[in-house]
């Protein structure tokens, strides 16, 4: 995983795609990219944690974000803000109206899951916005609406509103609330966002909680179909399957033998689409009905980024590599 990384502090601008806007619908079609070149109009967005990762770099292991992802795409950096402080970063694909990942530091959970409002980023929408999340309304600014995606594309879609970032893997009370935007969500099938999918969630954080003696760096992602890529609301896109890595650079040294393989980093890459053919993830054909074809598959950090190089970037690497990482 041999890679050069920007500098501590160097502002990582991208372009925003944002095609001309449309009043009075949901634009459907639009600003929707075939594949990870797919074109759009350009718009730049010049705000303050949005298409820059400077303000919120200690999310990432050494203030390094991944490198190596897909050229020509219009990825723009978000700086999750909520109640005046920075609470993860996202990397947003404007095109899909979905984040590529959200990366997070993992805090031992307390309290309950918040109550759901879910909010949007106002800077995707607003050049010179305040860079605080804003509560989501019934009726919303049609800017928003084009910028990215909203309550009514999931209306009747067959899909929940998959967390990237889940409330579970926080402490703070805020921390939690902040999970509830849209722009830390994929459509998610149920099969998957309350079964295997969620059991993940659950057993990475009881075992960084037990054995990371902290920071503990997540981050979890969207991996588009290899074609015929599908829509919610024909507005945005769904995952074919969901992934997730973290890196524990200072653990318990005395771990028990069977935790050993999955310190200092370890992953996993789950199914989205029952359907979907087996080399990446096999299908256990015992599991119930109901989330059968939802498999997660646990596996290094380094074959999740060989699935990654080979379904979206021949470079792509997720944590900077230092001895800690050894």
């Amino acid at each position: 995983m041999t890679r050069s990384h920007k500098k501590e502090g160097e502002k990582l601008n991208h372009v925003v795609s944002h095609d001309s806007l449309h009043s009075g619908q949901l634009g459907k079609s639009d600003t929707r990219g075939g594949g990870w070149g797919g074109g759009g109009r350009l718009w730049w967005c010049v705000c303050v944690g949005v298409g820059d990762f400077s303000p919120c770099l200690r999310f990432f292991h050494r203030d390094a974000p991944p490198t190596g992802l897909p050229a020509g795409r219009p990825l723009t950096p978000v700086c999750q803000r909520f109640r005046n402080q920075y609470r993860f970063a996202s990397l947003y694909d404007r095109q899909r109206r979905t984040p590529l990942y959200s990366a997070y530091l993992l805090t031992p959970a307390a309290g309950k899951r918040p109550k759901n409002h879910w909010m949007y980023e106002p800077q995707l929408a607003f050049s010179g916005a305040k860079p605080e999340m804003q509560v989501l309304t019934k009726t919303p600014d049609q800017n928003v609406i084009e910028s990215q995606a909203v309550l009514q594309d999931y209306n009747n879609s067959n899909y929940t509103k998959g967390h990237l970032n889940p409330s579970l893997h926080h402490h703070d009370a805020d921390d939690r609330k902040a999970t509830f935007t849209l722009t830390n969500v994929v459509p998610q099938k149920k099969g998957s966002n309350g079964g295997p999918w969620a059991r993940l969630e659950e057993e990475v954080r009881a075992r960084l909680e037990a054995l990371c003696l902290g920071p503990a760096h997540v981050i979890t992602g969207f991996l588009p179909y290899a074609s015929g890529q599908r829509w919610i609301n024909d507005r945005v896109a769904v995952p074919e399957y969901m992934w997730s890595a973290y890196c524990c650079p200072s653990y318990k040294r005395s771990l028990p033998r069977w935790a050993r393989p999955f310190f200092p980093t370890y992953a996993a890459i789950g199914r989205n689409d029952r359907d979907s053919g087996e080399e990446i993830v096999p299908v256990d054909p015992t599991a119930k009905g109901s989330v059968r074809g939802y498999d997660v598959r646990r596996l290094p950090l380094a074959d999740l980024e060989e699935v990654l190089r080979q379904r979206l970037a021949p470079t792509i690497s997720l944590f900077y590599e230092d001895n800690e990482l050894q």
